[in-house]
């Protein structure tokens, strides 16, 4: 199959911990409720000669497929291996119109990702949002997706996901803005108030696929972190931009991001500074993953 051919799809990364495996579940779903592909991605490090951990690395893959298929039959499974450490493969395998999927616990060179670790530059290439899915067991769908706005471009490529995840999944947005406390009344650096902020973000990302979506606005005075994690306390989804500043350009996050990340308690979708942009093209050599041959379309 051509790289141009392949679907969008969503990407999860298992490593064996009880995190990956809570991300798997949640692939699982999305891939359903999105009818597209499910690629379950693994990676062993540099692995020549180690044929015990090669097999260890196949049982993997082959228990989480199985599992998929059992879990939502009619989803197509695709299971990539690779010789190289898991936020490489995953980066690797990741495309425009993808969604990655990880644990927030395992998979630790993966959450260093997206806390903008130096031993992950790559991730700057980053071309679509990844999932960071807590382990806290089975939820069932509420149909809410919760997204933070503040009327900076990270807020609006949010917002623009959030929107689209809603298209895709049937569910409602709730559009969250936030002034701290003592904040200056503007509310932005442009002058907008907390009003202008939704309403002007609304105007600029609404188009004709999702106007006809149930949309929520909820402007509050008070801790952005905190307002995000009440309004997103049963939601499907919390959604959080990315800056792609600092010492490692890509998936670094602001401090809502990371308060966000590190206490929501419901999967958090974090938009890298590419993500969502026309022609965006894949993130890196996805060519250099070893594909099982036996799963492969």
């Amino acid at each position: 199959m051509n790289e141009r051919e392949i679907p969008p799809a969503v990407v999860a990364g298992v490593d064996g911990s009880s995190g990956a495996r809570a991300a798997l579940v949640w692939a699982v779903e999305a891939a359903a409720r999105r009818r597209v592909p499910l690629r379950i991605v693994h990676g062993t490090g540099p692995a020549a000669g180690d044929g015990d951990r090669v097999r260890a690395a196949h049982g993997l893959l082959t228990e989480s497929a199985g599992y998929a298929r059992r879990a939502r039959p009619d989803i197509e499974v695709v299971t990539v291996l690779a010789a190289e450490h898991a936020p490489a493969v995953l980066l690797g395998e990741a495309r425009a119109g993808d969604v990655i999927a990880v644990g927030s616990r395992g998979l630790g060179p993966v959450r260093a990702l997206l806390l903008g670790s130096a031993a992950v530059r790559a991730s700057a290439h980053a071309p679509c949002p990844a999932v960071v899915v807590p382990d806290t067991g089975p939820r069932g769908y509420r149909g809410r997706v919760v997204v933070g706005v503040d009327g900076s471009p990270p807020s609006r490529r949010a917002l623009r996901f959030a929107l689209r995840e809603a298209l895709a999944t049937g569910a409602s947005v709730t559009v969250v803005h936030a002034r701290g406390t003592g904040a200056p009344a503007a509310g932005t650096a442009s002058g907008r108030g907390p009003g202008d902020v939704v309403a002007g973000e609304l105007a600029e990302a609404v188009d004709g696929r999702t106007a006809h979506l149930d949309v929520e606005a909820v402007r509050v005075e008070g801790d952005p972190v905190q307002a995000l994690l009440e309004a997103g306390a049963d939601a499907d989804m919390i959604v959080v931009g990315s800056r792609g500043r600092g010492g490692v350009h890509g998936l670094v996050l602001g401090s809502v991001g990371q308060g966000v990340l590190n206490r929501a308690g419901v999967p958090v979708a974090v938009l890298p500074p590419r993500a969502g942009e026309t022609g965006a093209g894949p993130a890196g050599p996805g060519n250099r993953a070893r594909r099982s041959p036996d799963r492969w379309p």
